[in-house]
């Protein structure tokens, strides 16, 4: 692989880029309803000359995927950017705001598109050094969690004949620049909690002559932090949130039910598959100590982001040379959730972060009105998106010569 080469080509084009950027950014679209976006997306990707083009998925016509097959037969990387903006109105005001009120793009899709599109452009005018094929997964629904985006793209076929796949993350909460890796769990798993209390209502001046179930969801919501610290190992992090609460329609009246929603986050399957017979288990505590009746599901979404031991260390070893070793190192673990361990399910996936942090127009977090990245990291992210595919591929050429 000519690392430097890469790195040419992508400081070549540091303002299209950054354009393509901004362009992406005034036209956010939200979750399965990416469709001037996918327009947008396909015509740069015909553009390019590649090959088996495909659009619409889950029974949309979001998303699109097309393939840049090199010089000679070989392993297929896979190369994958979401899409979707949030449901966020924008509060900054730069020029190229949002022109969708009500839609932005406040978690730096914008960017991974961009930079994909620019690694495509890249790798197109490398197609003759290429030792293989590489296939651009441009993703809708991300932010959903349900049904997501990766899930219907997996289902729909989007890897068949696909070996490996990697995807980037703009991360504003390091500095510009920094590239993060982490081998093994990286992101949590995330999962929905439904929990509905039923008592018997009546008058709020006469408790006694109802079953109150406010009372019993409060006590739940106290009694369920008690798994996450009594019942798991404390080396095996778990959250348990309740984030939203339904119950009753005025201030006088004791309701007949009392609905509870939550997130559930953690890094071990096996954690993860007992969270809802310990959850089940203490709501039917508290039904019976509060004389209520207690219903309980947990509908599991997104499963943890975990990365390939070798398909990480390969990006780590591409990363140090397009960035040299201080701009390096390993992610800390997230509590967060992404849908690109989705992919990881069928085949071996990395998953890594590009720092597009700074104080003067990048402070806010994720998912803020007020978000934005630093965009002199994107052709950064274009070049590692780039190598990576191609390291991928030597290394796998390798390991079969090997064999």
């Amino acid at each position: 692989m000519d690392a430097a080469k890469i790195k040419r080509a992508a400081r070549a084009m540091e303002d299209k880029i950054i354009r393509t950027r901004r362009y992406l950014h005034a036209r956010p679209e939200v979750s399965w309803r990416e469709f001037e976006t996918t327009d947008y997306v396909e015509n740069r990707l015909r553009g390019l000359g590649l090959d088996g083009i495909r659009r619409g998925f889950g029974g949309t016509c979001a998303g699109v995927t097309a393939d840049l097959s090199g010089s000679a037969a070989g392993p297929c990387v896979a190369l994958r950017a979401d899409m979707d903006a949030l449901p966020i109105t924008e509060e900054n005001s730069v020029d190229y705001r949002s022109q969708n009120r009500g839609a932005m793009h406040a978690c730096g899709h914008d960017g991974h598109m961009a930079a994909l599109l620019g690694a495509a452009e890249i790798l197109a005018e490398m197609r003759s050094e290429i030792p293989g094929r590489v296939r651009f997964i441009f993703q809708p629904a991300e932010e959903i969690g349900d049904p997501s985006g990766a899930c219907a793209m997996v289902k729909e076929g989007v890897l068949d004949g696909v070996d490996a796949i990697g995807g980037m993350h703009l991360w504003s909460f390091v500095r510009s620049g920094l590239v993060q890796w982490r081998s093994g769990p990286v992101m949590a798993s995330s999962d929905r909690l439904n929990v509905t209390f039923i008592g018997k209502g009546g008058h709020g001046a006469m408790p006694h002559t109802a079953i109150d179930p406010i009372v019993a969801a409060a006590a739940y919501i106290n009694a369920i932090q008690t798994i996450t610290s009594r019942e798991i190992d404390p080396t095996d992090a778990a959250v348990i949130t309740i984030g939203h609460m339904n119950a009753g329609e005025t201030f006088n009246v004791i309701p007949s039910k009392a609905e509870l929603l939550g997130s559930l986050r953690s890094f071990n399957p096996r954690v993860r598959s007992k969270m809802e017979e310990r959850l089940s288990r203490v709501a039917g505590g508290i039904a019976s100590a509060y004389r209520c009746e207690a219903e309980t599901s947990v509908k599991y979404m997104i499963p943890c982001v975990s990365n390939d031991a070798d398909l990480t260390k390969t990006l780590k070893e591409t990363a140090v040379e397009i960035t040299g070793p201080d701009d390096v190192e390993e992610s800390p673990l997230l509590m967060i959730s992404e849908d690109f361990s989705m992919y990881q399910e069928k085949i071996p996936g990395t998953f890594f972060f590009l720092g597009a942090g700074n104080e003067a127009d990048a402070a806010y977090p994720h998912h803020s009105p007020k978000f934005g990245i630093d965009e002199s990291v994107l052709p950064l992210g274009a070049s590692l998106l780039a190598a990576f595919a191609i390291r991928a591929m030597e290394s796998f050429r390798e390991n079969i010569t090997k064999i």
